[in-house]
C-alpha cells in the first residue's frame, strides 16, 4: 500500500518502465536497490538521468553526504521519469572477462613475438624488443601500411659481424643486432629502430632496388612526421627544444638547418632571426631526411640480400 508520504518515480530502461514507490523521505540508496532489483543493474553501475541532472551516487561511497543523501534531496518528485543507464551483472561481468582475456592474449603474444637471444638472456635484450614492438611511430607505420612480423628477435654480433639485421619471409621474423661488439650494452635505440625499418620494407621489396629505397625513405619520413606532430600537439617546439632528440640528430640536422639558408652549405647566407617555426621545422626535416637517405646508402652497402632472396630474405 502506497502513503501519503510515497512518491512513485517511472524508472525507464531499454525500452521498458519500472514505477517504483518509496517514501520521499529515503535513502537515494533505497531507490537504488530497488532499481537493481528489477532490472539487474548493479548499483555501482547505475546512472539517473532526469530534467538534465545526473546522478551516480554510491551508497558505499566514502562521502557522508553521498551515503545519507534522500530522494526529495536529489531533486526526485512524484510521477518523474527517470532514465536508467548502465550494464547488468552478467554484461559487466562479461565484459571484465573479455577484458582479462585480452589482456592474456597480449601478454602471451608480446612474449611470443620478442625474443631475446637464449644464449645470451637477459631482460633488458626483451625491453629493448618489447620497446620496438610497442613504438608508437612503429606500430603507426605498420598500421599504416598493415605490415605484419611474426617474430622479433635479437642475433649475437658475433654470429654476422658485418650485419645489422634481417628479414626472413616477408615478415615471419625480423632479427635485430641489438647489442655491442663487446656484448657490454645495446646499440643505440634509434639506430636499431631505423634497421627496424629497413628490415620492414623488405615485407614488400626483397632487391634494394628503387622501389625499395622509395618505400624505405617514405617509412622514414612518416616515422618523422608521426613524431613530430604528436610533440607538436604536446608543446610548441624550437631549435633549443629537447623533444627534438629523440627525433632528430642534434648535433647534425639542426646545425645544418640553423646555420645557412636552405639552398646548400657554401651560401654563406646566415638564416634569418624572424623566419617562421613552421620554416624551421621544414628545413630541419629536410636536413634529416637527407642524413637518412646517407645513412640508409651505407645500410645497403652492408646488405647480404640478393636477388636470389628477394623472395624471401632481406638481410643488413
Amino acid at each position: 500500500m502506497v502513503s501519503t508520504n510515497d512518491i512513485t518515480i517511472n524508472v525507464s530502461y531499454r525500452g521498458s518502465t519500472y514505477p517504483i514507490s518509496v517514501p520521499s523521505s529515503s535513502l537515494l540508496a533505497d531507490l537504488q536497490a530497488s532499481i537493481e532489483d528489477l532490472t539487474g543493474v548493479p548499483v555501482s553501475h547505475q546512472k539517473l538521468l532526469y530534467k538534465g541532472k545526473k546522478t551516480s551516487r554510491r551508497p558505499t561511497s566514502e562521502d557522508e553526504e553521498e551515503r545519507t543523501e534522500t530522494v526529495e534531496g536529489a531533486g526526485l518528485k512524484d510521477g518523474l521519469k527517470v532514465m536508467l543507464v548502465g550494464g547488468t551483472k552478467e554484461e559487466v561481468g562479461t565484459v571484465q572477462r573479455e577484458e582479462q582475456k585480452a589482456k592474456q592474449r597480449e601478454t602471451i603474444e608480446r612474449e611470443r613475438r620478442a625474443k631475446p637471444q637464449a644464449k645470451f638472456p637477459s631482460p633488458e635484450a626483451l625491453n629493448v624488443l618489447r620497446r620496438l614492438a610497442d613504438d608508437p611511430a612503429i606500430r603507426h607505420v605498420m598500421q599504416t601500411h598493415r605490415f605484419a612480423v611474426g617474430v622479433l628477435t635479437e642475433f649475437a654480433p658475433h654470429e654476422h659481424p658485418d650485419k645489422l639485421g634481417y628479414n626472413t619471409n616477408a615478415g615471419q621474423s625480423i632479427s635485430l643486432r641489438i647489442r655491442t661488439d663487446l656484448y657490454d650494452g645495446f646499440r643505440p635505440y634509434l639506430d636499431v629502430r631505423k634497421v627496424l625499418l629497413h628490415e620492414l620494407t623488405h615485407n614488400v621489396w626483397g632487391d634494394h632496388d628503387n622501389n625499395f629505397k622509395e618505400l624505405n625513405s617514405q617509412l622514414n619520413r612518416e616515422v618523422l612526421e608521426y613524431e613530430r606532430t604528436l610533440k607538436a600537439n604536446t608543446h610548441t617546439l624550437s631549435e633549443t627544444d629537447p623533444a627534438f632528440s629523440s627525433v632528430y640528430d642534434s648535433s647534425s640536422d639542426l646545425r645544418e638547418a640553423t646555420s645557412f639558408v636552405l639552398g646548400g652549405p657554401g651560401t654563406g647566407m646566415p638564416a634569418s632571426r624572424d623566419e617562421g617555426v613552421a620554416e624551421r621545422r621544414r628545413r630541419v626535416l629536410e636536413a634529416t631526411m637527407a642524413r637518412l637517405r646517407k645513412e640508409e646508402e651505407e645500410l645497403e652497402g652492408a646488405c647480404g640480400t640478393d636477388a636470389a632472396q628477394s623472395s624471401s630474405t632481406g638481410t643488413l
